[in-house]
């Protein structure tokens, strides 16, 4: 709570800097433009000091026209405040002097220093001591501007009510200033509230869509379970009579006589044993319990390659798969999951390739032993990811296929399965050249086996 009041109020100064140097500019502007037309009412009150007034005028709009460029400037950026509180006295000193040289306390200026005390209460997002600090500044100047004429104060009525009046300004200008400022302040942490709310509700949003992924996931293994289930009882009797038919046959005269017979019954035997490691790859789905532990299960890496190799093996036909692999690749964790990524990864790698018709095309897998982890590194020499995606892959919902080809879940599945294992799913690529994914999973040591 304390950072983010912290913060809220280094963002708040910030905020009402800028906004200050941009009022500052404006009001110099108006100001300058206001004190030269005032040679009208020089005219109009004392036409006898009409030459010396415009001179005093143009002294003072240079003054302000100085620090106005100022405030264009680096120096004027970071000192704002105090070129601000500068180039406001320049008017009040002017029109000070323009009292004490006509007729003091009975001089009409005196309403020229009124409205500029309103005009920095109203106008300038400041601190009401600024603004107290500029009022006490004109209550000075003027109270000098009368009392140091020659035969000093003539009306003292009239000097009593002008200050008076003048005080009654400095007053209501700060009161509302202080107001003001804490408006200010409340609306500046309202919309602090309202962007942290935001943020949250940003946060929120993903966790649900990457729980919603995960429900999914869940839903379709358990769906491809009851599959297997099915297929273990369905085909597994039909397999086995088929092999054992194949396996008679070949010991019949007319097939070793026959090699083309002979060969013909061992792809069939070939081809059989092959439904049947896929079948026995689904079990790894079929039989997976809730509420057990599948993080703490210990299975070979290789294998589940394996498995997943074979359960893709349509869609990597014609794609080179080599296998850089230490000796052990014993690990712990969830091996349908872990064979769920890998199915995931293969998939995308051999349809960017297919889609960008890439010319012998090879994916690598590398497992190597790091410390107490097992590194996996799955390569592929296709056309890479794009600069402008690469960081957005792992967001759930995010695909560049075809509408209707994906829902841009499965990084981002595999991200969460790879995160419970305590490893880190990341992915480098060169446009044109590669994709490299790469994530670890715990090992399984020698006195845990």
């Amino acid at each position: 709570m304390t950072t983010l009041a912290m913060n809220t109020g280094s963002s708040y100064e910030r905020e009402l800097g800028a906004y200050h140097l941009l009022s500052s500019r404006a009001c110099a502007v108006t100001v300058l433009v206001l004190v030269l037309l005032g040679t009208v009412l020089d005219f109009a009150l004392y036409p006898d000091q009409v030459l010396r007034f415009a001179l005093a005028r143009a002294v003072t709009g240079a003054g302000i026209l100085a620090a106005l460029g100022l405030l264009y400037t680096r120096y004027g950026r970071r000192h704002v405040h105090i070129i601000t509180f500068a180039w406001l006295t320049f008017p009040q000193l002017m029109i000070a002097w323009m009292i004490h040289v006509t007729q003091g306390e009975g001089s009409l200026f005196y309403a020229g220093i009124i409205l500029t005390i309103f005009a920095v209460g109203t106008l300038f997002p400041v601190g009401y001591l600024y603004t107290l600090a500029f009022g006490l500044f004109t209550m000075a100047a003027y109270y000098l501007a009368c009392v140091t004429r020659p035969g000093g104060v003539g009306d003292t009525g009239a000097f009593i009510f002008h200050t008076t009046i003048i005080a009654f300004s400095v007053a209501g200008s700060t009161v509302y200033t202080y107001y003001n400022e804490r408006g200010r302040r409340q609306l500046h942490a309202l919309k602090e509230e309202v962007a942290l709310k935001n943020r949250e509700l940003e946060a929120n949003n993903r966790s649900l869509a990457e729980i919603k992924g995960q429900m999914l996931q869940q839903e379709k293994m358990a769906a491809l379970g009851t599959l297997a289930a099915g297929l273990l009882h369905e085909v597994n009797n039909p397999v086995n009579f088929c092999m054992m038919a194949i396996d008679i046959a070949l010991e019949e005269p007319e097939a070793k006589a026959n090699e083309v017979l002979k060969e013909c019954l061992v792809d069939a035997k070939q081809g059989m044993q092959r439904v049947q490691y896929i079948v026995s790859d689904l079990k790894t789905f079929a039989y997976r319990k809730s509420g057990t532990d599948h993080e703490s299960a210990q299975f070979l890496f290789e294998r589940a390659l394996e498995s997943a190799v074979r359960l893709v093996g349509h869609e990597i036909k014609g794609i080179a798969v080599q296998r850089h692999l230490q000796p052990d690749t014993l690990v712990r964790g969830d091996e349908a999951a872990v064979i769920g990524v890998l199915i995931n990864l293969l998939s995308n790698a051999a349809l960017a390739m297919r889609k960008g018709a890439t010319s012998a095309p090879v994916i690598d897998i590398y497992a190597e032993a790091r410390g107490d982890r097992l590194k996996i590194t799955v390569q592929d020499n296709g056309p890479g990811i794009a600069a402008e995606n690469i960081g957005r892959v792992f967001e759930p919902f995010f695909t560049t296929r075809e509408v209707g080809q994906g829902l841009g879940l499965g990084l981002s599945i595999c991200y969460s399965v790879i995160q419970r294992h305590g490893g880190l799913l990341a992915v480098e690529s060169v446009p044109g050249e590669w994709t490299r994914f790469t994530f670890d999973l715990p090992r399984v040591t020698g006195g845990e086996r």
